[in-house]
């Protein structure tokens, strides 16, 4: 059986758990990961790219549940984070600090402190007063910080605007034909080392020629400034990689590798490649389970309301981001157009418009597949709802990866005044 969700005999498994069972034992909504998925894409990256020295960071942002991170940091992973917690949580994990980079367009002074006290392996900058402020922390505190210098090669990865990082007009990066005299300044300063530069320029990506694109222009940027004396240590080109959502294919990492490595040719082999995935790692691994409430008709429209709402899952209200939607136990009932929507009180409250899919009835359950990345890690507590359970199935077997919150947990923080 290979590693994820599969169907047998009309029921919808997680590496041959099923789904109805976890949902009956650890309630809904209910996030569940496959352990084998997300080594299976791991294990991948780390094979396409083994012609070069290389580090594969897992991005956090896309789904810090420290079960998965623990299995990452064991398997060899890197870690790609953006804030101070990140940073706590990778540590707690496991990674090594030296596999860590810092990234983020805004990180603080005490976030950039925390790295230089935890030794992290590199401070990923985006712009020329972040490495001043990292100079000052850093002779203050007797340490010396790595940079890498994030840069904007103001190219199209042609996906949704909101993710789409490596434009003029996006806030991420230093402009490209800036960085060599911005990194002059910067190899001057006290407590630094330019390490190397990074790009990063979107995500969702299932065409490459951006991407291509985007290492050509950072291995340009890269020789530069090796014939200029600096004593760069490794090249990075984020991450990005975009997942089949909607069963038109995708790129998988030996593709990536085959549109990626020729840009690096001629460049010394101690340049360590570094690449940041975060959801092509994690989002086929993952899938929200939920309880129909309800299914009405109002004016010949269908509604299927969901025990789960725009709170646990975000991304098709913020992106109208496509997610396949079925039933765990298949009836063989006709199909119907239905907008699948949560019980929050938004109109934009919804998983999918004008859907076709197999009826379903009240008490029946729903698999929302391919949430693994930005699902809970973007949930919140609109409306005072609680952010769901997470389970981790391994070896067949399924464990509480983190417990369902409570209305207790959501007002702890509250002060009486």
């Amino acid at each position: 059986m290979s590693a994820g969700f599969s169907r047998t005999d009309g029921l919808l498994r997680c590496d041959g758990v099923a789904l109805g069972e976890l949902a009956e034992r650890f309630g809904t909504p209910l996030y569940v990961y496959s352990a084998a998925s997300v080594e299976a894409a791991y294990r991948a990256y780390d094979a396409a790219f083994a012609a070069v020295p290389h580090r594969i960071c897992y991005a956090l942002k896309a789904n810090s549940n420290g079960a998965l991170l623990r299995r990452l940091a064991a398997w060899g992973a890197g870690a790609d984070i953006v804030s101070g917690g990140e940073l706590a949580a990778a540590l707690r994990a496991g990674f090594p600090a030296e596999r860590i980079v810092f990234s983020g367009v805004g990180k603080t002074d005490a976030e950039l402190q925390a790295g230089l006290d935890a030794g992290i392996g590199e401070f990923n900058a985006e712009s020329e007063e972040e490495i001043r402020r990292l100079s000052a922390l850093a002779r203050r505190a007797g340490r010396v910080a790595h940079v890498t210098l994030r840069v904007n090669p103001d190219i199209d990865p042609r996906s949704h605007p909101y993710i789409s990082t490596g434009l003029r007009e996006n806030k991420f990066g230093v402009d490209l034909a800036l960085a060599p005299e911005l990194l002059r300044r910067a190899r001057a300063l006290p407590g630094i080392e330019v390490a190397g530069v990074q790009c990063h320029i979107g995500s969702q990506m299932t065409d490459l020629e951006p991407v291509a694109a985007a290492a050509r222009a950072v291995a340009a940027l890269s020789r530069e400034l090796l014939a200029e004396g600096f004593a760069l240590r490794s090249i990075d080109l984020g991450g990005g990689l975009g997942i089949d959502y909607t069963g038109e294919g995708a790129p998988d990492p030996r593709a990536l590798a085959a549109r990626v490595l020729p840009a690096l040719e001629g460049l010394p082999r101690k340049l360590l490649l570094m690449l940041e995935p975060g959801r092509s790692l994690v989002a086929a691994a993952g899938t929200l389970l939920a309880r129909v409430l309800y299914v009405k008709e109002n004016r010949g429209k269908r509604f299927v309301i969901l025990d789960a709402g725009m709170n646990d899952l975000l991304r098709p209200s913020l992106y109208e981001a496509f997610h396949r939607i079925e039933p765990v136990v298949e009836r063989g009932r006709p199909r119907a157009e239905v907008d699948v929507v949560g019980p929050v009180c938004e109109t934009g409250d919804f998983f999918a418009r004008s859907r076709e899919m197999e009826a379903v009835e009240p008490g029946d359950l729903v698999a929302v597949r391919d949430t693994g990345a930005y699902g809970f890690s973007m949930a919140s507590n609109y409306n005072l709802r609680p952010r769901p359970a997470e389970v981790l199935v391994e070896a067949g077997v399924a464990r509480l990866a983190r417990r369902r919150e409570t209305l207790a947990d959501l007002l702890a923080a509250e002060v009486d005044g």
